[in-house]
């Protein structure tokens, strides 16, 4: 089987965190057959660039260990021309596409990269595979609706990461019988129970620290806000109380202000993006980890951390729950400063046995290849 991906769901030179479990899946897919990633990188002209796009200049060349992949440039104007980046994107590789003469198309991100995999698998004349990943059904640009609706029928079949996402597709015209919902794991041999105390030295944590550890975008979509002012409403009750917000993102300021203003500066510390590893010590140096967000397709952070033993504090949206329930944290309404607060209270001070909600939660990014695999395979039977 000889698979091309279309998707921008992938990491680069500049994002190499990006796309992380589409990566994860497809490395262990790229062991089984053949496979190559496509990515269409929207370019637009110097005197139109966005200020939140004037850095953004990712490597063409760059490589990705495991998983072979083409960085392919396509025009495309701000906000103008999103109900055409479909289209513009799908001119680009194609040609790139056609030389790799694939058996299959599998994409991820329904607009506009699966409309330009749908463009490019009718011009091949070879099925096509689209994976609905969460904002992309959940955040449909203005005028994109229809473009995505469009995909969702028209796809050999839809893959999306949470069964609360499967409904939303359905209801944009995925059919029933040529969709189903796949959910995400984790690399289990670095997201497992491991010693606090280890942990905690190796990051320079107090012992005694009652930590809660955020990571991830630094977007108040993520509930930041509401987490800032949930560990200033437990300072004084929770003296040893720390917040580590590990990662980076545009809110960064907003973050640093809203710190500030609520006098939590010495409880509440912003910690730069790290690599998988780095995340693992982060999470086994944690009393919880936590997930305060508005709105989540199905969430790696939370699929790690229970993996490696450690409670949960989340919103109960998107997938959420479809991953965990009172044996492994505490879910808590959106946007509800006073719920969180009560929650990172309750599961701070029950006592929590990393090995038990470890084994309950140990599905591997093998598993989920294994279950994309048979996708594809029986797509193409059928086709």
């Amino acid at each position: 089987m000889r698979v091309a991906v279309i998707t921008r769901y992938f990491p680069t030179s500049q994002e190499p965190w990006a796309g992380h479990s589409a990566y994860q899946t497809l490395r262990f897919l790229a062991k089984r057959c053949e496979l190559k990633v496509f990515y269409p990188e929207s370019q637009y002209p110097p005197m139109l660039t966005p200020q939140s796009r004037a850095g953004r200049k990712i490597d063409f060349t760059h490589q990705v260990d495991g998983v072979a992949v083409e960085y392919i440039p396509y025009l495309a104007l701000p906000a103008i021309s999103r109900p055409l980046n479909g289209l513009s994107a799908s001119r680009s590789i194609l040609s790139s596409v056609r030389a790799y003469r694939p058996d299959i198309i599998l994409n991820y991100i329904v607009y506009p990269d699966g409309d330009a995999a749908r463009r490019v698998a009718g011009a091949l004349r070879v099925p096509f595979v689209v994976t609905a990943i969460g904002t992309d059904l959940n955040v449909i640009p203005p005028l994109c609706t229809g473009l995505t609706s469009r995909v969702l029928r028209e796809a050999d079949f839809t893959v999306t990461v949470s069964g609360d996402l499967l409904r939303t597709a359905r209801g944009l015209g995925a059919p029933v019988e040529r969709s189903r919902a796949i959910l995400n794991g984790c690399d289990t041999t670095i997201f497992r129970p491991r010693d606090r105390a280890t942990a905690r030295a190796a990051l320079d944590i107090p012992a005694d620290t009652e930590a809660v550890v955020y990571v991830g975008r630094f977007d108040m979509a993520k509930g930041l806000g509401e987490l800032i002012s949930a560990i200033a409403s437990l300072r004084e009750s929770r003296p040893r109380l720390h917040c580590y917000l590990v990662g980076d993102g545009p809110a960064r300021q907003q973050m640093v202000e809203a710190i500030a203003s609520h006098g939590v500066g010495g409880e509440v510390r912003l910690v730069p993006s790290c690599p998988t590893d780095g995340v693992a010590t982060w999470m086994a140096a944690s009393d919880l980890i936590t997930l305060p967000s508005y709105r989540e397709g199905c969430p790696n952070v939370v699929i790690e951390a229970l993996a490696s033993g450690r409670p949960v504090v989340a919103t109960n949206v998107g997938g959420i729950p479809e991953l965990m329930d009172d044996s492994g944290g505490r879910l808590v309404p959106a946007r509800e400063v006073s719920g969180l607060a009560s929650a990172l209270d309750e599961v701070l001070t029950q006592t929590w046995d990393a090995e038990a909600i470890a084994a309950c939660h140990n599905r591997s990014w093998s598993d989920v290849s294994d279950d994309v695999e048979e996708i594809l395979k029986a797509v193409l039977q059928k086709t």
